[in-house]
């Protein structure tokens, strides 16, 4: 999924529409901006988007939301959104992945065979979920100078 970026970079990435995001995060040791573009679980609110972390919680991204929550997000139209991360709960994931699995029931058949092969075979894998709370978009001025 490293291709992604470069449209997302461009500004095209709306042309993903809101299935995908791109997440601009800290590195944990380098402190230098990672890049990653992910697919959206569910869009519980406006300002409000779940991933999910497919190879758990070694993901770098993942491991780098936990130790700095605050990042940016481009998903649709929205550009470099400032948001907070949080992981979810076991308990809180549940319903947001029944309800992943009920709406795209083909893709989650897919992508479950390809998680639990990077799980070892393991069928009961961890599938670790986080929120992003983006900030309101900043307020277009209406009183605009105009420069003489």
């Amino acid at each position: 999924m490293r291709a992604p970026i470069w449209f997302y970079r461009a500004g095209v990435g709306f042309l993903f529409g809101s299935r995908l995001l791109m997440l601009e995060h800290v590195g944990r040791s380098s402190g230098a901006t990672r890049y990653a573009v992910l697919e959206v679980v569910s869009r519980p609110t406006k300002s409000s988007v779940v991933i999910a972390s497919a190879v758990g919680r070694k993901a770098q991204w993942f491991q780098n939301l936990v130790a700095e929550p605050q990042c940016r997000v481009s998903i649709g139209w929205r550009r470099h959104a400032e948001a907070r991360a949080t992981v979810l709960s076991p308990e809180d994931a549940v319903h947001f992945l029944a309800d992943y699995q009920s709406q795209h029931p083909e893709v989650w058949e897919r992508l479950k065979s390809l998680m639990t092969d990077l799980h070892g075979g393991d069928p009961n894998f961890e599938l670790p979920l986080v929120r992003l709370e983006l900030s309101p978009p900043p307020e277009q001025r209406s009183d605009r100078q105009v420069r003489t």
